[in-house]
């Protein structure tokens, strides 16, 4: 596999000291040579480095791929030889600790800790059969303690399944916890050694092994969910490590909290009373393990020169250490004792001053400033340079001084900051005014407010002697020597340092909110380019730490959680704008050219771009005055001109549809006289080192990059207007010019406020020129990929709010308190009766929905089973299922038990009395009552729809959790009805709880839709739902795009005048003149004066009649006031054979539907008083919409809007859960205000749905995916949690023999009934022996897989297969939109689609199938058919991602055929479950059957007949010799073609004959028989058959 050259990075295990050509092969990267191990007495050696290795080229940088050893590969190694005699299920052997010695020594480090040797270790189960049992913590008689060697292999293995992101680790350690407690011991005691050991075991534990151990206590720590992990964490950073603090700096932070001091006091108790010496010495190490950890760091920090060659693995360790640091003070358990220990022991100013700090500082100027390089000697390398510590060290900064309290937890508001800092201020002066007042009086006496800034602290404390000074810091607890040296006569730290803590502990800074709000939200060159952030490369093997947030479970506070997904969004849109940005330039060819006039240099562009055009013209025309409190401008506005004129009508005409709020990008390229590639010249000649990111700059003259957004269009005459393409046409009417003219177009843009103040701030301080009349090329992006200004918008409005997250849900969301908290058993205030409506079909399926419990109807006391009533059933849960958390009050307000749904239908019907819930009930009894579903009118329309899914147990009860306040979190594996489930739920809410709201998310349109559709087909008011957002015109309802705002509205108003309409056909029904039908308003006074006051005389004399009980039909149908009107309903109103309670009830129905024509116009009312659309609109959705249906896309660039609006909800229903990113999770979360009465949370549900089996959130940059955790959503964060879950547990998609192709994922996944009896799962796929099969496809013409482009890839062999396999199913007669063509590539995406365009699209015999898609995006999505395209046939790519597996193998019903390059994939170690499926198949041939065709009403042919058998030698033959002729094994891509070719003529014939025929038989009903000739063709110019079959011929 070839791979980039690159700098060298901390690998998870150990590089090799000289990788030998096969080691280097095998590993992603370069290795540094072993250099000796650095200590603060020895001396580093002059140890040159070899020479910077060469820039690599943009597209090789992209075409890096991790490794991946292959089942081939793992079977020949040594490491296999000895799994297989040693600890595999085959071999076994004792326990050889000698084994695990030369394992070490030769196939570790004599491999140099390859890559390779490390994965095929860990693949071998090398640590759960055979390091992990044979390990021995402590010696015994007999039975020494392990080796050396042998913990440090466990470590390796750890770290290795980590690296891999193995799910479970810790549970191989689960059933010893002593054995495990040993192994951690024996790892920390390790880590704290001397950093060169003398004597003892002879064994120096250098810096290189120290990192994994380091990396190993870093994994630890990022587990603690793991209670077994956590015990042995937590006792390390607990309040006993306080004994490693300056006494008064303890004793000062112990007198705020007495909590705090009685938990110091007990420990320090337990400690003192501890007589035991092993007890004593194990306390001891616990309590000073941090501070040992933290001094040995120290001691390798100061080893590190600011210039030359650092020594081996130094920065590296100190790189992990500080990332140890983060992971520490970014999780409340672990910060809360060990926060202050970190500041005592002045980490982060010894870090900020020391000189790999200055080292990493130099080289992120070389990379910002292209005129600095540094020389060849400097040293610095990859992770050498010290950049990365910098940016690490900023982060361990800002997590050191977060605003939390750390002993509560709580979150500091603005006043707790201010009052805190101003508290600290005053204590410092004190103790200056009472101890120093000589030489500081004038600081003890002056104003808070003057000695707040770094300058008067400075001012003030660098007038006092050095000694003065050490005194002062000593009296407020300020370690005054060097903490590392341990020791009392260590040296002093000098004046200057002294005051650099004090400034930095005693200096006001600004808030978190004022450094956030200015930041600019446009990345520029520097952050674009700022490799330690953002990584060039798309692959990242997760190898080394980098500068970014990591999502874990926990965050500190909500804030915390907003600014880790600000930066990592923010840092993923850098990357794919980089990408754009790099792609733009390349194309445009820059070239120096020397104007020939003028004499100048200026840059010339040789190429184009479809992005990308040279400005003709920038400026900036307005530049608003700060607002008050700012010092940024309000708005900075710039005119920006380009020139169409070179580009085709089609990009013109992208160009112009460029609208407000678009995104833009202002470039400017200056290229060097020396031209491109000059700089790699001189690079390879001197040596000097540069990042990839400036190389870049350097290549191609990208000096500056700016943002900025549309704000208008701007015509030829400087004004706005609406769009260009209606502006180049003259005015209607007029003979005026039109507004826009020629080529040139000009775009009025918003620059960003911040960076055009830190630009212009640049300018004063002459740190630079100004960029924004340098701008040449203007760029955009696609429009689906540019809206992360916005979300990140979103994000920082979230982070300024009053953020109110419910609070059952805010410790749980935060990752902390009890992990059932939210569930509905356990939130206050629970629902104990619901309205089941239609959930259930009949009183069996209400019985075998809860089979552990008995069913009582009301009123019964016993075993209700002999008993049944009729649907719908209003259920009654037992008290002992919400005892947990419900108070005594909550037991005593009874109403709150029950939905409002219920009370309204119920009424004083309720069992037992007036409140079902107060009947006592033994934990498995549930009450069930019914009610008779209202007559809601006369007309067809007026029945209520209802669910025909007979939902099993398991759906029941995720329904039961979502109709009920709380979280619900529902696991649906593919085809188990996810949809179904969401949507019951959804349409249980909204009748149980009819004045609530509820929103829906989902991540995809197509998502959304199909939720939709389903919604719109139950018994829910069509004026009730509203669908926001893109992509409604694909909904597959009646009239598809009214469902949105403005759809609805119209729709209301269309609804206004039909039942206006009514109105006015009731008032003639009535006889009442006038026109009552004119308006809502006079519909309503016709409604109170006229018809109210018939109906209520009539209804009274109807029930005075009831009450005697001597009623017929007749005394209902005689008075009846309305029959003219129903005369268009089915007659007749009142049937002569219905009794008096029939009749009476249809006369209700019929006044109901007359009361409801009123109600709805009462509704529409608003929308005659409101005029405009927008008014109307957002009435509709803030008032009207009770179910409101959105991407989470949309949610987040439309939050602003609709908490502006006054947007309410109570509910919020998310599928697709799994696939949608943290924030975006969040943010439909808080699309509202709180509520004006209470401040709290108005949400009372959340529901998320969705399969964290399959794929994850899209993340495109793997560094940002893998090591900042990116693609985990807040679903699986919650599952890793271990908050409750329901998972679905019964399939209805594929057939049973497909289902096993991902039921290995699922244990307890079954078949639904249908599955097995249903005909069409029974029966065979016409034409193909197998219902599924793989296929190998070889090297087709040569080649297998290509790459035109980076990432870009195809594989012509597949496609053509795929595409013939398609014709064959075509002209058997399977509809097209059956059928569907899934890839893992978008590049053979477009290769399928375009043979299809040549072969099929054209031909009426094929068209096109029913989508041509990725397998990520047709997740969601199932259909009948399934032809697979994997197209690797090198390594086997991102398939290796088993959830991408899971997605490819669960997306068919009834037919799957999957072609790709056998061998390869069957290697594939992860894919292994699924292909020994697969390969229980014939996988050489396509083995096919010839004489059956598709027919919709069935085939005879059962789906196990295959008719293909393995016969000896493992070769596949025809199991009947007389069908040899009927069963085909097609051989390959050729084969397949050629006897498509033979069918299509075999059909061409059989049409022509079916042609003669037909033109036949016509001519004969004519009597003109003579006018066919024999061969069929007409006389006297009559139309041929030929000519007919013009078109279907040509596909040949």
């Amino acid at each position: 596999m070839s791979r980039p050259a690159q700098e060298s990075v901390d690998l998870g295990y150990f590089a090799p000291p000289e990788p030998e050509p096969e080691a280097q092969e095998e590993i992603a990267v370069p290795a540094q040579p072993e250099v000796p191990t650095p200590t603060q007495e020895v001396a580093v050696p002059d140890v040159k480095p070899p020479p910077p290795p060469p820039i690599a080229s943009l597209s090789d940088r992209r075409q890096g791929e991790q490794y991946a050893p292959t089942l081939q590969e793992i079977e020949s190694d040594a490491i296999t030889q000895l799994a297989h005699t040693h600890w595999s299920e085959r071999g076994a052997l004792e326990f050889d600790p000698t084994l695990v010695e030369t394992i070490w020594k030769e196939q570790l480090e004599g491999s140099g800790f390859s890559l390779r040797k490390v994965m095929l270790l860990e693949f071998s189960q090398y640590l759960e059969k055979y390091l992990w049992p044979s390990f021995v913590p402590k010696g015994s008689k007999g039975k020494p303690r392990s080796s050396l060697a042998h913990v440090l292999s466990i470590v390796v293995m750890v770290n290795e399944k980590f690296r891999e992101r193995v799910s479970g680790v810790w549970d191989i350690f689960s059933e010893d916890a002593s054995k495990f407690s040993g192994l951690v011991s024996r790892v920390l005691r390790l880590l704290v050694e001397p950093l060169q050991l003398a004597g003892g075991e002879g064994v120096e534990l250098g810096l290189q092994t120290r990192r994994f151990l380091l990396i190993f206590l870093i994994h630890l720590f990022q587990s603690l969910e793991n209670a077994q992990v956590r015990s042995e964490c937590m006792r390390l950073v607990s309040i006993s490590s306080w004994s490693c603090i300056v006494e008064k700096r303890r004793e000062e932070e112990l007198r705020q909290y007495p909590e705090r001091l009685a938990l110091w006091e007990r420990s320090e108790a337990k400690y003192s009373s501890t007589t035991k010496a092993s007890a004593k010495e194990k306390m001891e190490f616990d309590r000073t393990f941090m501070s040992k950890l933290i001094k040995n760091f120290l001691v390798v920090l100061s080893s590190i020169p600011e210039s030359g060659p650092p020594p081996a693995h130094g920065v590296a360790y100190c790189e992990r250490f500080i990332e140890f640091l983060i992971d520490l003070e970014a999780q409340l358990p672990t910060r809360r004792h060990f926060n202050l220990l970190l500041h005592d022991h002045l980490v982060v100013p010894i870090c900020d001053r020391s000189k790999l700090a200055q080292r990493g500082r130099k080289f992120l100027r070389t990379n910002r400033d292209l005129s600095i390089v540094l020389p060849s000697d400097w040293g610095s390398r990859g992770s050498e340079s010290g950049a990365l510590f910098v940016q690490l060290l900023d982060r361990v900064k800002y997590y050191a001084r977060f605003e939390i309290n750390d002993f509560t937890g709580a979150a500091l508001t603005a006043a707790d900051i201010t009052h805190d800092y101003y508290d600290k201020i005053r204590r410092l002066q004190k103790v200056a005014f009472v101890h120093f007042r000589e030489t500081l009086e004038d600081f003890a006496l002056a104003n808070v407010g003057s000695v707040e800034s770094r300058e008067s602290l400075r001012s003030y404390f660098g007038k006092v002697d050095e000694e003065t000074l050490r005194s002062f810091c000593s009296e407020i607890g300020i370690r005054t020597r060097r903490v590392e040296l341990e020791s009392d006569d260590a040296p002093f730290y000098d004046k200057a340092f002294l005051i650099e803590i004090l400034i930095a502990m005693y200096a006001k800074r600004p808030s978190q909110i004022e450094l956030i709000n200015s930041l600019p939200l446009y990345p520029d060159e520097e952050f674009l380019f700022d490799e330690t952030t953002v990584p060039a490369t798309q692959q990242f093997p997760n190898t080394h730490c980098l500068a970014i947030p990591k999502l874990n479970l926990q965050f500190l506070t909500i804030h915390d959680y907003l600014l880790r997904n600000f930066t990592l969004f923010r840092l993923e849109s850098t990357y794919e704008i980089r990408q754009d940005i790099e792609d733009v330039v390349q194309r445009i060819a820059p070239q120096h050219n020397i104007d020939r006039r003028t004499g100048e240099d200026q840059t010339v562009f040789t190429g184009w771009a479809r992005m990308g055009a040279p400005i003709d013209m920038f400026q900036v025309v307005e530049v608003g005055p700060p607002k008050l409190g700012d010092t940024k401008p309000s708005a900075v506005k710039a005119d920006v001109t380009v020139n169409i004129f070179k580009y085709t009508d089609s990009i013109r005409k992208e160009w112009e549809s460029l609208r407000p709020r678009d995104v833009l990008f202002l470039l400017t390229v200056q290229m060097e006289p020396d031209g491109p590639g000059w700089m790699e010249t001189d690079a390879k000649k001197s040596g000097v080192i540069e990042s990839e990111g400036s190389a870049f700059r350097r290549k191609f003259g990208l000096k500056y990059v700016r943002g900025c957004e549309v704000a208008d269009l701007i015509g030829d005459d400087g004004l706005p207007i609406e769009d260009f393409e209606s502006a180049k046409l003259p005015p209607p009417g007029t003979n005026e010019k039109p507004l826009v003219t020629g080529y040139k177009r000009t775009f009025r843009v918003l620059l960003d406020t911040n960076q055009y103040q830190q630009d212009m701030d640049r300018i004063q301080r002459k740190e630079g020129e100004d960029v924004y009349p340098t701008f040449n090329v203007l760029m955009r992006r696609k429009p689906q990929e540019n809206n992360f200004k916005a979300v990140l918008d979103t994000i920082r409005d979230l982070m300024q709010s009053d953020l109110v997250v419910p609070a059952w849900l805010h410790n749980v969301f935060l990752g902390y308190g009890d992990r059932n908290s939210a569930h509905f058993t356990k939130v206050p205030e629970p629902i104990r009766t619901l309205d089941f409506r239609d959930t259930f079909l009949d009183w069996d399926h209400l019985i075998q929905s809860f089979p552990d419990k008995r069913i009582i109807p009301a009123g019964k006391r016993t075993d209700g089973s002999d008993a049944s009533l009729a649907p719908p059933y209003v259920i009654t849960f037992p008290k002992s299922m919400f005892s947990a958390s419900v108070s005594e009050k909550e037991e005593a307000n009874a109403k709150s038990s029950i939905s409002s749904g219920v009370k309204r239908k119920l009424g004083g019907n309720m069992a037992d009395g007036d409140n079902g819930a107060e009947v006592d009930q033994d934990a498995d009894t549930l009450l069930v009552q019914t009610y008779k579903p209202l007559n809601m009118g006369p007309y067809p329309e007026d029945v209520p729809k209802k669910n025909t899914v007979r939902f099993t147990p398991t759906q029941v009860e995720a329904i039961h959790a979502g109709s009920s306040p709380g979280l619900t979190m529902i696991v649906g594996p593919p085809g188990t009805g996810k949809t179904d489930v969401a949507v019951q739920i959804i349409a249980n809410l909204y009748h149980n709880f009819p004045e609530q709201h509820t929103l829906i998310i989902t991540h995809s349109n197509t998502a959304l839709n199909q939720l939709f559709e389903k919604i719109a087909a139950l018994d829910i008011d069509p004026r009730h739902i509203l669908r926001l957002g893109h992509g409604q015109e694909e909904l597959e309802l009646a009239d598809a795009g009214s469902w949105g705002k403005y759809g609805r509205v119209t729709a209301f108003l269309e609804k206004r005048v039909q039942l206006l309409g009514d109105v006015d056909r009731l008032a003639q029904s009535l006889e009442i003149p006038g026109a009552h039908g004119y308006t809502c308003e006079t519909a309503g006074y016709f409604y109170l004066y006229h018809i109210l006051s018939r109906w209520e005389p009539y209804i009274h004399k109807v029930k005075a009649i009831a009450a005697r009980g001597q009623g017929t039909r007749q005394d209902v149908a005689v008075d009846f006031p309305f029959e003219v009107y129903f005369a268009d309903a089915p007659q007749p109103l009142f049937p002569e054979e219905a009794s008096f309670d029939e009749a009476l009830e249809i006369a209700e129905g019929c006044w109901r539907h007359i009361r409801h024509v009123f109600d709805e116009l009462e509704e529409i009312r608003a929308f005659e008083l409101l005029r405009s659309g927008y008014d109307r609109s957002n009435y509709l959705l803030v008032k009207e919409a009770k179910i409101i249906a959105m991407t989470c896309t949309h949610a987040a660039l439309k939050r602003r809007e609709f908490v502006q609006l006054g947007f309410k909800y109570d509910n919020v229903v998310m599928e697709e859960a799994a696939q949608i990113l943290e924030v975006e999770t969040f943010i439909p979360l808080l699309l509202q205000n709180s509520d004006p009465d209470t401040g709290a949370s108005r949400l009372k549900r959340v529901v998320m749905i969705g399969d964290h089996n399959q794929l994850p959130p899209v993340v495109k940059n793997t560094a940002f995916q893998r090591y900042g955790n990116m693609e985990q959503s807040l679903f699986t964060r919650f599952v890793r949690l271990g908050v409750p879950t329901i998972q679905l547990d019964a399939q209805g998609r594929s057939r049973s023999s497909i289902a096993q192709l991902f039921k290995w994922k699922y244990p307890r996944l079954d078949d639904l009934p249908a599955v097995v009896e249903r005909p069409e799962f029974q029966l065979a796929n016409p034409g193909f022996a197998f219902d599924y099969q793989v296929v190998n496809v070889p090297s087709f013409l040569g080649k297998g897989e290509t790459e035109p482009r980076p990432h870009f890839l195809q594989n012509l062999g597949e496609a053509e297969y795929v595409v013939a396999v398609y014709q064959y199913m075509r002209l058997l007669g399977y509809p097209a939109e059956r059928i569907t063509i899934l890839t893992t590539y978008n590049g053979q995406k477009e290769l399928i689609r375009d043979v299809l365009e040549k072969r099929c699209s054209w031909n009426p015999l094929y068209g096109n199938p029913h989508k041509v898609s990725t397998v990520d995006k047709y997740q969601g999505q199932q259909n009948d058919y399934i032809l697979l395209s994997l197209v690797r046939t090198k390594t086997v790519g991102h398939l290796r991602d088993v959830r991408r597996l899971i997605v490819a193998m669960s997306r068919a019903r009834l037919g799957l055929y999957v072609f790709c390059r056998v061998p390869l994939f069957r290697e594939c170690y992860e894919l292994q479950p699924v292909f020994q499926k697969l390969l229980e198949r014939p996988f050489e041939s396509l083995w096919i059957r010839r004489g059956e065709l598709y027919a919709h009403a069935g085939f005879p042919r059962a789906v196990e007949a295959y008719g293909v058998v393995q016969k000896a030698e493992g070769k596949w033959g025809v199991e009947n010799r007389n069908k040899k002729d009927k069963i085909i094994a097609i051989t390959g891509v050729q084969h397949m073609g050629e006897f498509v070719e033979d069918m299509m003529k075999e059909q061409i014939e059989r049409l022509k004959k079916q042609r003669k025929a037909e033109l036949r038989r016509t001519l004969l009903e004519m009597g003109k028989a003579g006018e066919v000739d024999s061969e069929g063709e007409g006389k006297g110019g009559e139309v041929k058959d030929g000519d007919a079959m013009e078109g279907v011929e040509g596909g040949q």
